[in-house]
């Protein structure tokens, strides 16, 4: 059959399109050809028990995995005994608690965010909130406070008698071990202090809490969300603003590839993209585990300030991250030995031990 010129120049021009769309493309659709959904899994931080549970039992029952895993880390934050995230939180130095929280789905590849939130108990639900609600993704302070007010959310004090007591420890026995840090290089070592397991030895069980929770899953269509919700770093200065609600740090996801979220010290993840990192690794076969491994080594090189290194080198702080691929494959890990993260992969909610790079010294 004859073609005219014009026609052929058109489908010329159609089938050129096609060839440069494809290498861009194709990241996202050959890890989801490679690397086919099987049975549904969730992961979560230590404190994330309960979260996977309660995820899993959704996702059976066939609901999407954002659905799921907010409802997981719900139970935890209106948990007033753990004093890490959402109600019970500990507060920031002025008694105050501020919550942050993220969330991404999978399918739509959309994110919400909110910081610095006060006197709202489930700042993942304000923050799916903003992501159905709006035309952004991140909303912080008294903004994100009126937009919660807005959509319905109660407000109630979130200070509870625990954290004020702990808070008020920390107030008593301040010296320098706060955030107020003078000028200092890059080689001074004595500034400040960031060593969990010295402000241990001082306060005793009222250390500088850095507990989060972080919740990935993947549901019955193959279908991947997350949520990381946090009161951030206990005691800190206000308006302090971590990791948990920051796409691409404290939580990040591709559907075609896999999901991961970190908890430790947000200021790490920060200024290395952690969980987008994760994710990366992932998309070019690396497993979950081994690409949360990559991203603590990250770390770990670019740790140059002198106060934040040990005697060795090795940084004064933890990370810790955790992933699942489409395959429904997980794993996390951390900087040093000891740690432990959430996962139920349909036989039962359990505690798995997290990878490592450094053996942990006994003291």
């Amino acid at each position: 059959m004859s073609v005219s010129r014009r026609e052929f120049l058109r489908r010329a021009a159609v089938a050129g399109a096609g060839s440069v769309a494809a290498p861009i493309l194709g990241g996202t659709a050959l890890a989801r050809s490679a690397l086919t959904p099987s049975s549904p899994v969730v992961v979560a931080s230590a404190n994330g028990l309960r979260a996977v549970a309660k995820a899993m039992d959704m996702i059976r029952d066939g609901a999407d995995a954002l659905d799921a895993v907010i409802a997981g880390v719900t139970l935890v934050e209106e948990d007033p005994n753990d004093t890490s995230v959402g109600y019970g939180g500990l507060p920031n130095e002025e008694g105050v608690v501020e919550l942050d929280a993220a969330v991404m789905h999978g399918p739509t590849h959309r994110a919400g965010a909110v910081a610095s939130l006060r006197n709202i108990k489930t700042p993942s639900q304000v923050a799916r909130t903003v992501m159905e609600r709006s035309d952004h993704v991140l909303i912080v302070g008294e903004g994100a406070l009126r937009f919660a007010r807005a959509h319905g959310f109660h407000e109630e004090n979130l200070l509870t008698d625990k954290a004020r007591e702990a808070w008020l420890y920390w107030k008593e026995h301040l010296s320098k071990r706060d955030d107020w840090l003078p000028a200092h290089t890059m080689d001074e070592e004595d500034v400040g202090e960031s060593l969990p397991a010295i402000l241990r030895d001082v306060f005793g069980a009222f250390y500088r809490n850095t507990g989060t929770i972080h919740c990935s899953g993947l549901d019955q269509r193959g279908n991947l969300s997350c949520v990381t919700t946090t009161s951030g770093l206990a005691f800190k200065l206000p308006g302090r603003v971590g990791d948990s609600p920051i796409v691409g740090a404290g939580l990040f996801l591709d559907n075609g590839v896999g999901s991961a979220g970190s908890t430790g010290r947000g200021e790490a993840n920060l200024v290395n993209c952690s969980s987008a990192m994760v994710v990366e690794s992932m998309r070019t076969g690396t497993s979950p585990e081994e690409a949360c491994l990559r991203a603590c080594k990250r770390i770990v090189e670019h740790n140059r300030m002198k106060r934040l290194r040990d005697e060795a080198g090795r940084p004064r702080f933890e990370v810790e991250f955790y992933a699942i691929n489409v395959r429904g494959d997980y794993g996390g890990a951390r900087i040093f030995s000891g740690g432990k993260f959430s996962v139920h992969d349909g036989t039962e909610a359990r505690h798995i031990p997290l990878a490592y790079l450094f053996k942990k010294e006994k003291p």
